[in-house]
């Protein structure tokens, strides 16, 4: 098995059998985000004590992209600091956009190739927007475009 085919892999499990899908109670942090090009549409709820990431969850549909992305999104920032999580989102906008980044993002980086369609970005990137406005607590639905 490639490389390539184990990351394609691993987006169809994380899109057909997602993790940390469903809603927090009493979150701290909450917003819906669409992409009105596809229709890809979710909330993510998160739960933010003295700086850090307690827990994350979100539900929604979308493309496995979409899907997987938000999946992984919230495995990688679970636990971590928001400074963390602002660098993240960074280094994984970089990857998508550009296809490479200085930043180790570890299961993340099986986004890479989605550079190579830019109209697959705006997938990739939904859920990542979507926990950013809800960080800065935006009342607007978030939106790729």
């Amino acid at each position: 098995m490639s490389l390539r085919e184990l990351y394609q892999e691993m987006i169809i499990d994380h899109g057909k059998q997602p993790r940390n899908f469903g809603a927090i109670q009493q979150p701290s942090h909450c917003h819906a985000g669409h992409n009105p090009l596809c229709g890809d549409r979710l909330t993510v709820y998160l739960l933010e004590r003295d700086g850090l990431v307690q827990d994350i969850k979100f539900e929604g549909s979308g493309c496995a992209i979409s899907v997987a992305s938000a999946s992984l999104m919230t495995e990688a920032v679970k636990g971590k600091t928001i400074a963390e999580v602002t660098s993240l989102f960074d280094g994984f906008h970089q990857l998508v956009t550009v296809g490479n980044t200085e930043k180790e993002l570890g299961k993340l980086a099986i986004f890479a190739g989605v550079a190579e369609f830019p109209i697959r970005v705006k997938c990739a990137t939904l859920a990542w927007h979507t926990m950013k406005a809800a960080l800065t607590n935006e009342t607007k639905t978030a939106s790729t475009e």
